[in-house]
């Protein structure tokens, strides 16, 4: 059974006001699978039940039964049953005391609990389908006749509220759609994508790995997968060099004082791994704390203080590709996309509120550059604000400074036409961001990147700078991070592209193959692999004895990108016959040619070469 985190906040009676039919849908799919579940075991405890970004789940505690994918055909069989009962979503309202005595006399102690999530004032609602009652706000579609779409997809194991400390519950996952059209597509989608697992294919191409005496979620990058990090980092390297970025490095530890100083420190300290202690010297009567890193932030904004700075200096965009590490509970690891030992794109951007739309509107435009390279067609940039009710608690309490920074944000999005959706009450603490959503060729989504407004850290470091007036004040800051890190986003674009890279991040860019074994013939393909090797192109050579179409075989397997091939009439006419992988046989040129356009398609990093 595959874990879970389970780390859904409340909706709010607003947010819930504004969900859209098919979240409706799939919130009353979560409360038809829990009413066949009680039918089938009437002793399960139940917890919550909400609508995701992919379908719908619910959280049972059923200690009698150990949920499998083979109890599915039974669990849908039932909701069917209950699809075809109609049943009216009713609501009803109790006091606090009713629902408590309600829950506690029929054993529901989860339930129990959560009556305390809902706030004082607000009413605590049930809904009622056929003989299923269940603690929820809504809100619903009108009968459960609405629901004939929908599939059972997979059980995890998740600790109640997310902590290990608590009971661990059993999952079952599950999605809906408005017709059975719509829900096949999507399947058709999660097949293809299960054929792109980024942990198959790059087990399969050999370009990461991990070990238990290296420990989980600590990826060993293969020569392969080297690759794949070397040219992502050249990428970025030259593309903030014509940006107008420096780049920065900061240690790989710190002191603790650094993060109590940024305000990470104690509440990010369960994100983080334990301190390491020790005394700088035998007369100290207390030890040094130190932590390993996990966020750059905390280190550029020294950087920014080790010098006086004026406007004249501004805006300064200090980069760097930091090693970052966080503390993943060990059942959130999954391949790349979440791991312990993360290498991140990341810069941060002081400037004046003068200079912060054009700064702003600079990095979504290098984001939207990026997305053109890479051939990532459908994008959302989640744009999430604060909760003025939440002032001084989730968020800092400078009510001006967040009207001011995300009436900006907003300007620049809109303004830029960018694709991109408002969402309230999840922003940094220390100002608004953007999460960066992106969809590969198989219809999946990932969230690849962020971007974020800080208005508060600053200030907690004392950064200044001297005005055109001589006076000080703080800078803002903008945290991006385009590429993310090298971990998740290769992982992403292992599946995007199905391992098929583009030649200019291909591992194997060029393979050399030659018709027989030709001393002659030889020499002539060895000399066309020197000449890429000496243009820095990642080239071989297979000059074997085995026929070429077991060369072309094992070329193709690895996903060698161009296959060279030559025999006897190439070499007399100075030519080559190019084949690529996946799309066969390209016709025969003259080798300068082929080497010209090899050359020439790596310098402009062509997507679709």
């Amino acid at each position: 059974m595959e874990s879970a985190k389970q780390s859904v906040e409340r909706k709010t009676l607003d947010q819930r006001e504004q969900m859209d039919e098919l979240q409706r849908l799939r919130h009353s799919c979560a409360h038809i699978l829990a009413t066949a579940v009680l039918r089938i075991w009437p002793d399960a405890l139940l917890d919550i039940g909400p609508p995701t970004d992919e379908g719908f789940y619910y959280d049972f505690d059923l200690p009698s039964h150990r949920f499998a994918p083979d109890d599915f055909p039974r669990i849908e069989e039932e909701m069917k049953k209950v699809v075809k009962e109609n049943q009216i979503f009713e609501k009803s309202v109790k006091s606090r005391e009713e629902a408590r005595a309600w829950f506690e006399s029929r054993g529901q102690k989860f339930k129990v609990e959560r009556l305390a999530d809902i706030p004082e004032g607000e009413a605590i609602s049930f809904y009622q389908n056929g003989e299923f009652v269940d603690l929820c706000a809504g809100p619903h579609v009108m009968r459960t006749g609405n629901a004939k779409a929908f599939k059972l997809l997979r059980v995890a194991a998740a600790y109640y509220r997310g902590n290990e400390k608590n009971p661990q519950l059993q999952r079952i996952y599950g999605t809906a759609f408005k017709n059975k059209e719509e829900l096949e597509t999507w399947l058709k989608q999660q097949e293809e994508a299960r054929k792109r697992d980024h942990r198959k294919i790059g087990k399969d191409m050999g370009l990461f790995a991990f070990d238990d005496d290296v420990g989980p979620g600590l990826p060993l990058w293969l020569p392969r997968g080297g690759v794949l990090v070397e040219e992502l980092e050249k990428l970025a390297r030259e593309t903030e060099f014509d940006a107008g970025y420096v780049r920065v490095r900061t240690p790989h530890i710190v002191k603790e004082n650094m993060y109590r100083l940024s305000g990470h420190l104690p509440y990010y300290a369960e994100s983080m791994f334990p301190p390491m202690e020790l005394k700088e010297s035998p007369d100290d009567a207390h030890p040094t704390r130190y932590y390993l890193k996990p966020m750059n932030c905390p280190g550029h904004h020294k950087i920014f203080a080790a010098e006086p700075r004026s406007y004249r200096d501004l805006p300064l965009r200090l980069a760097e590709y930091g090693s970052c590490y966080r503390y993943e509970q060990s059942g959130e690891l999954m391949g790349l996309m979440r791991v312990r030992s993360l290498q991140m794109n990341d810069a941060h951007i002081y400037c004046t509120p003068e200079q912060f739309a054009a700064e702003f509107r600079a990095v979504n435009e290098m984001y939207l550059k990026y997305f053109q390279l890479f051939g990532f067609e459908k994008y959302l940039m989640r744009f999430s604000t604060h909760d003025p009710s939440k002032l001084g608690q989730k968020f800092v309490d400078e009510p001006e400074l967040w009207k001011q920074t995300e009436d900006m944000v907003r300007s620049v999005l809109v303004e830029s036409k960018i694709n991109h959706k408002e969402v309230p009450n999840e922003a940094a603490f220390y100002g608004p961001k953007i999460d960066v959503q992106v969809w590969s060729v198989s219809g999946r989504e990932f969230t690849i990147a962020t971007n974020q407004v800080d208005f508060a850290v600053p200030k907690r470091f004392g950064l200044t700078y001297k005005t055109r007036e001589n006076k000080d004040a703080t800078p803002l800051c903008i945290h991006r991070a385009p590429l993310g890190t090298h971990e998740r986003f290769i992982g992403f674009l292992i599946e995007h592209y199905a391992g098929n890279f583009p030649l200019w991040l291909a591992p194997d860019q060029v393979r050399v193959l030659t018709i027989g074994d030709d001393p002659a013939l030889a020499e002539y393909a060895s000399g066309i692999c020197q000449e890429l090797r000496a243009a820095r192109v990642r080239a071989d050579l297979d000059a074997g004895p085995e026929k070429i179409n077991g060369k072309i075989l094992r070329a193709e397997e690895s996903k060698v990108h161009t296959m060279l091939v030559v025999g006897g009439r190439e070499k007399d006419a100075g030519a080559v016959a190019v084949r690529l992988h996946g799309k066969g046989s390209q016709g025969v040129k003259p080798r300068a040619a082929a080497v010209a356009d090899i050359l020439q398609a790596i310098s402009e990093r062509r997507p679709n070469s």
